[in-house]
């Protein structure tokens, strides 16, 4: 750049100055790599759910049962593939803080309905044999450091006698892609059916349906649900993407409230650089005089403004982003599990570098204009 050592040397004239406002921009990028990986979380059942499954539940809540008697019937409907069942296990393994999602799952089916979450075929069918045997996921048997052969014991809710169940770790399986969920724990229904009250048997907690076609999706849900119409456990059945987001939004508008904060931080952080600029522009108007006496032309007086407004937003950008790659994965692993893995994507980075350099034009926008429309005779008659 033809100016360059023009521009670091205004840039380091007040090096306090520059240092804060370096640190307003780490902070606000900082704030939004985290909104931003925690809204990508919340919504990611959304985005990874597949366009040919469908989720039914009870019409009345999630937490009401469904009978197994159901699958049979979902099964023969025209259009649909297979049908797998889950329930919600929810124990404790060790202290209540180690929160994991724990799903009692149909051995037979789950493999071909959920086809992206991968067991190795010795270690499935070890699983199919063992009726204490489990499957990890990957990014569990990580965090408690468990290995295929090891036995745990996790203690059951309350509603199930809060007893001490046994378990191998006969698999651990490994999702496809980055963003796939290993934080599951898959155990055997035959299991479960045999050690829970007489009034938990023969019922589940939702069935997933794989569909032969995306495009037979609502048909498919239309025909579940008139199926056990006027029944005594009526269904809702929507696609896999609309129940990911139904689950999310029972938590509040989470996006909404994550935009507020983000507008916000952003405004500020406009406000703050724009008057940082403006106050530093007017300590140099004698010498933006000078520099426009000696021929620089307005274009380029604005262009320096505005390139010093650039580099603070670009270096505070790095800064913030890579403090927050540092960051995030120990917070993701200080929440134990609670939320599933937090991960800044390089999207995500560059979106927020993309916001860092908008709010630095715009910040240097106004005081440069004013820098370029300068008088030279007005300038100088202040000195």
């Amino acid at each position: 750049m033809r100016f360059r050592r023009l521009v670091q040397a205004n840039l380091f004239r007040k090096k306090a100055r520059l240092l804060l406002t370096l640190g307003s921009f780490a902070v606000a990028l900082f704030l939004f790599a985290f909104l931003a990986v925690v809204r990508e979380a919340f919504t990611r059942g959304g985005t990874l759910a597949s366009a040919s499954r469908l989720v039914t539940i009870n019409r009345v809540s999630i937490i009401q049962p469904l009978p197994l008697s159901y699958r049979d019937k979902i099964a023969a409907l025209q259009g649909v593939e297979a049908v797998t069942h889950y329930n919600w296990f929810g124990g404790v393994y060790q202290d209540p803080k180690n929160f994991f999602p724990q799903f009692v799952i149909d051995p037979e089916n789950q493999r071909k309905v959920v086809p992206e979450l991968v067991v190795p075929d010795g270690q499935w069918n070890t699983f199919l044999k063992d009726q204490q045997g489990a499957i990890a996921g990957a990014r569990t048997a990580e965090r408690f450091g468990w290995k295929v052969g090891d036995r745990v014991s996790i203690k059951s809710p309350p509603y199930l006698g809060s007893q001490a169940w046994q378990f191998n770790i006969d698999g651990i399986y490994h999702g496809q892609k980055r963003t796939d969920d290993e934080s599951q724990f898959w155990l055997q229904w035959k299991y479960f059916e045999q050690n829970v009250p007489p009034s938990f048997k023969d019922m589940t907690g939702w069935y997933t349906v794989k569909l032969n076609s995306p495009d037979d999706a609502q048909r498919v849900a239309k025909a579940i649900d008139a199926e056990f119409a006027n029944s005594p456990y009526e269904t809702k059945t929507d696609t896999e993407s609309q129940f990911a987001a139904s689950w999310v939004n029972q938590m509040g508008n989470i996006k909404f409230l994550i935009l507020s904060i983000g507008s916000v931080v952003f405004f500020t952080l406009l406000l703050v650089t724009g008057n940082t600029m403006a106050i530093s522009v007017r300590e140099r108007t004698g010498e933006l005089a000078i520099l426009k006496a000696i021929g620089f032309k307005n274009g380029t007086v604005l262009l320096l403004v505005l390139a010093e407004a650039l580099v603070i937003a670009l270096a505070g950008a790095v800064l913030g982003l890579g403090l927050a790659t540092l960051a995030i994965p120990v917070l993701g692993a200080a929440l134990n599990g609670l939320l599933p893995n937090l991960i800044l994507s390089n999207s995500m980075m560059a979106v927020g570098v993309g916001f860092a350099l908008a709010t630095g034009v715009l910040s240097g926008l106004l005081p440069g204009i004013g820098a370029m429309r300068l008088r030279v005779v007005n300038a100088l008659r202040r000195i």
